[in-house]
């Protein structure tokens, strides 16, 4: 399994385009620099009053495939 770290903040406003179905995926740089994209709909566990922000792991398995995300902080 690999795991990118990445921090996002993101404003109630534009999670709201994601839920609304705008838009379907997160594209976010990894704090080694790469970029990744996953869903969108992978975070809504952590959605609050003022959006998303904090530390993420995003997980994927040897195909690349999303397993889960998991916030560090």
């Amino acid at each position: 399994m690999v795991h990118l770290i990445v921090d996002l903040v993101i404003t109630p406003d534009e999670y709201l385009r994601w839920y609304q179905g705008s838009a379907k995926s997160v594209l976010a740089k990894t704090r080694d620099g790469r970029k990744v994209s996953f869903p969108a709909q992978s975070l809504q566990p952590y959605v609050t009053h003022g959006g998303i922000n904090g530390t993420f792991a995003i997980h994927f398995d040897d195909n690349h495939k999303l397993v889960r995300v998991e916030k560090l902080q």
